[in-house]
């Protein structure tokens, strides 16, 4: 049997994965037709909008759709034809941590996954590859393959393949053209084997085959899993020492330097912030632990718990440094937060710091005031109602305020907080900021992004997440 020659592809779920990813292949594929298919109507419209108001935020990606929607890229709602033509299906959709039932706060949630595949099932006539993109847990493709098997029509076979994403958001494109490496699990069969080979030979039109990895299926599942529990443990550990620097005078900037320098560790990920957010890394670890403890692997349950504990316990930190700061109260006062979402060159919010720190602050009866340039505001409001449901919307805008600017945030207040590492915020003009603010005027930056001496002379009471600086 020689490998199928793919010709149509079809991606189901429009979005932070499925959407980039196969505008790239579109791109860089202009012989294979690309169509990515969703049911929510709002998402396909705007990814077909005419002035490319897309509905993801992120830097090179409207150049991508420029050149390819409408030759050879394809947004649509119909999922069913979409699934019909394809000759490989990537499964794109959300799995997000249940909320309820067994595993609840840890497993994650494969009812959009089982729903895709009963659909693929339903709906094909024909043979298809059926590749998992979405972040599963280990051995999710065994469960896909059970149901297609189930559910197929004569002479219809199903191939599944493991290929998961290793995007960073805000340089998600960039990692696209270039990515470090491209891994495609497949069960180590003649027909697991030319399915891996079809799926290859798309990505060889601009991976050199080197950063091509073939493993096995169950292997490639874990390591999507495994490789981000590293990631966010790399910063858990720079984070539990920034408390350390905190206490003894340290600056945790000389500390990673130096860490950094040593070939075994290297720089990446040693940088120390209010804390990781984003839809990957606290979802995977939580996932980890999920699988640890069915394993009955409880110590190793335990160990990449704590990764997630010391994740929380900064953010709480962090906000109990700006009140202990602010003279132990900001009962009535203004604080101003700059960023909301969870890094810069996005406009994703899924597990934020800030939504953290913001509700924090509402606890403590401050009025907050938020600014963040690519957030849009009806996403503000939906995270904070999320993170106080015993609140209503009404309640919550009674104490919090979402400006147009950095400016009219800062206007009046009495701390700023940093909570993304946006650009502009490093060239705001903070002498401006300074003269709008109530004196003394308070800074904490929780993502060391602002030169403090600078701010310093200006005349802000400045406080930098793991430096142990006075006041």
């Amino acid at each position: 049997m020689a490998p199928v020659k793919v010709r149509k592809i079809c991606c189901i779920g429009a979005g932070y994965v499925g959407g980039p990813t196969c505008a790239v292949i579109a791109l860089k594929c202009p012989h294979i037709t690309v169509t990515i298919v969703d049911l929510n109507k709002a998402r396909v419209d705007a990814w077909n909008s005419p002035d490319f108001d897309l509905p993801i935020y992120e830097p090179g990606l409207e150049d991508v759709v420029r050149q390819a929607r409408g030759k050879n890229l394809f947004f649509s709602t119909d999922v069913d034809k979409g699934i019909e033509e394809a000759d490989l299906i990537f499964v794109s959709v959300n799995t997000p941590t249940k909320k309820s039932g067994v595993g609840a706060g840890f497993a994650a949630d494969l009812n959009y996954v089982e729903l895709a595949t009963r659909r693929i099932a339903a709906v094909a006539n024909s043979s298809k590859i059926v590749v998992e993109k979405s972040t599963v847990p280990c051995r999710t493709a065994e469960s896909m393959r059970t149901i297609l098997e189930a559910n197929s029509k004569p002479n219809c076979r199903f191939d599944i393949l493991s290929n998961p994403e290793f995007l960073a958001e805000g340089t998600a494109i960039q990692d696209l053209f270039a990515p470090d490496r491209v891994l495609i699990g497949s069960l180590q069969t003649p027909e697991g084997k030319d399915a891996c080979e079809a799926l290859r030979s798309v990505y060889a039109n601009w991976v050199p085959s080197e950063r091509i990895l073939t493993v096995g299926l169950w292997s490639s599942e874990l390591s999507k899993l495994a490789a981000n529990a590293m990631l966010a443990q790399r910063i858990s550990s720079i984070n539990a020492l920034s408390a350390i620097c905190e206490a003894t005078g340290a600056n945790i900037d000389e500390v990673a330097y130096a860490v950094g320098k040593d070939s075994r560790v290297g720089p990446k990920f040693l940088r120390a912030s209010v804390g990781f957010g984003g839809s990957c890394f606290q979802k995977d670890i939580l996932n980890l632990v999920y699988l640890s403890e069915s394993l009955h692997l409880p110590e190793v349950a335990a160990y990449w718990r704590q990764v997630v504990e010391m994740n929380e316990y900064q953010k709480r930190r962090f906000s109990k440094r700006v009140v202990d700061t602010l003279f132990n109260t900001i009962t009535g006062k203004k604080i101003a937060v700059l960023g909301f979402a969870f890094k810069a060159d996005t406009g994703d919010t899924r597990e934020s710091a800030a939504i953290t720190l913001i509700k924090n602050f509402q606890a403590e009866k401050a009025f907050v005031t938020i600014y963040d340039p690519q957030v849009p505001h009806a996403q503000i409001w939906e995270d904070l109602k999320e993170a106080s449901p015993h609140l209503t919307l009404e309640q919550i805008q009674k104490q919090v305020t979402i400006t147009s600017s950095a400016v009219e945030a800062c206007n009046k207040a009495e701390a700023v907080v940093i909570a993304t590492e946006w650009k502009e915020f490093r060239e705001i003009d903070w002498q401006d900021i300074h003269s709008r603010m109530s004196k003394p005027a308070f800074l904490f930056d929780g993502r060391l992004l602002v030169d403090a001496e600078k701010l310093r002379t200006i005349g802000f009471k400045v406080t930098t997440i793991g430096r142990g600086e006075v006041l």
